[in-house]
């Protein structure tokens, strides 16, 4: 995967209705695990069985009236900058505005595809009224409500077209390694420290997406892939959004990897930009690693590794259940530590178990402790199956799954964490009528 729909536009067209739209019909299908924050400004969806992210750059611009048309370069930069396709979305009812023309102007010198949509067309004299985009000089002009979706099924129909065909590139079979973090956490250095001077001489593989390169590592009896996001270090010419980039450049690595080294700064602890990408890996059901970097700049008190440890698996929960492991990339303290484990998560997201063994373990237990009681009703869990998907996931088949509540879902997926080695990879437990 890897493709990225961007939405860009005024205030107030509309660009949220849509995107909730294109996502909301994906996300209640896809997270049904407990606990996500859902990130409102991106999201997975899929049209037509193709797959891609969709943003809605307005989530990320913040501004007072004045700064509008700044904030809106910005937006637009930023959809140029980190995506394949652009939506630009204009308003029916207000016609061609002085600053649809500014952001069209802007679009026309790119070399992304632009879809013009013309939003709030929910009557035929108003439909009749989308000519006038045409003079904007972006092509085909599509009508459409994002509230009650009229004129989307079309819309996507011709965005999907646009999108690489992400499947085409033969890899090794090795794990895919991503480096992520908030900016100035020591990604570039653990990657310069692990590729060494060999980097020069190692042949990248193409990766499935244009933006993405594999270099392979293999050495100290390593084998793996180390997933690249490059092409996206030159742009950041939006020096305030810079937090939106590493979000952007995260999302890249994130959607491309098996295996996630999340670097987190010793001295700053687990901040929430930090668990806003841990909520990506777990939203895109990849395997997470913390690797808590710069631990030889801490002050080292009796029980320091230990607490916050605690402090980081508190701040996670409730998915938490991942290997820490404290490093310094300048001393090349604890990086191979961090290599183990992660192929350790890689063997633990491939990890099947089988029927009979599943039922074998969890029936008794769901038996002592059934769900609660709902409506005058008991949910009776009958039978539990392995689903064969890239990433751990099961279905609990019972007689009333909408029954079945956040706060046991979570004690299922502790139990059966307790008993088989899922450290370091997101679950998904599914509820459906027998």
């Amino acid at each position: 995967m890897g493709n990225i729909l961007a939405i860009v536009g005024r205030p107030n067209v509309g660009k949220s209705t849509l995107f909730n739209r294109l996502i909301k019909s994906r996300q209640a299908i896809v997270e049904e695990t407990s606990g996500v924050t859902r990130d409102r400004h991106y999201g997975i969806t899929d049209w037509n069985g193709i797959e891609f992210s969709v943003i809605d750059t307005g989530g990320y611009v913040m501004g007072s009236d004045d700064v509008f048309e700044e904030e809106i370069r910005k937006q637009v930069d930023l959809a140029i900058g980190e995506s394949d396709v652009i939506i630009f979305m204009v308003d029916v009812k207000d016609g061609v505005t002085g600053m649809d023309e500014d952001v069209a102007g802007l679009l026309r010198k790119n070399q992304k595809k632009v879809f013009l949509v013309v939003n709030k067309v929910d009557n035929t004299s108003r439909a009749q009224n989308i000519h006038e985009f045409y003079q904007l000089g972006l092509g085909e002009v599509y009508g459409i409500s994002s509230i009650n979706g009229s004129g989307t099924g079309d819309l996507l129909d011709d965005v999907v077209k646009e999108f690489s065909d992400t499947t085409t590139v033969d890899l090794p079979d090795y794990p895919k390694i991503a480096v992520i973090g908030r900016p100035n956490v020591g990604k570039s250095s653990l990657i310069n420290v692990l590729l060494g001077e060999e980097r020069n001489i190692v042949t990248p593989v193409a990766g499935t997406t244009r933006d993405t390169i594999y270099t392979p590592y293999k050495s100290f009896g390593f084998n793996f892939l180390l997933v690249d996001t490059a092409g996206l270090r030159r742009k950041v010419k939006v020096r305030e959004n810079i937090e939106f980039y590493s979000v952007m450049r995260s999302i890249r690595a994130i959607e491309n990897s098996d295996v996630c080294l999340l670097l987190i700064d010793a001295a700053d602890g687990m901040e929430s930009q930090d668990l806003n990408i841990l909520h990506l890996v777990e939203k895109n059901h990849k395997g997470v690693v913390i690797v808590v970097n710069k631990w030889d700049l801490v002050d080292k008190e009796t029980n320091t590794i230990k607490s916050l440890e605690l402090e980081i698996r508190k701040k996670a929960a409730p998915f938490n259940d991942f290997p820490i492991v404290f490093t310094s990339v300048t001393n090349k303290q604890r990086i191979f530590k961090a290599l183990e484990y992660a192929g350790k998560v890689y063997q633990n997201r491939a990890n099947r178990i089988s029927t009979s063994k599943l039922n074998e373990i969890l029936l008794p237990i769901i038996q002592n402790t059934p769900p609660p009681i709902v409506k005058g009703k008991a949910v009776k869990i009958k039978y539990i199956t392995m689903l064969k998907t890239a990433y751990p996931s099961f279905v609990f088949f019972c007689n009333l799954p909408q029954y079945i509540r956040d706060p046991y879902k979570r004690f299922l997926e502790n139990r059966m964490r307790e008993r088989f080695d899922f450290a370091g990879v997101p679950m998904v437990l599914y509820f459906r009528k027998k």
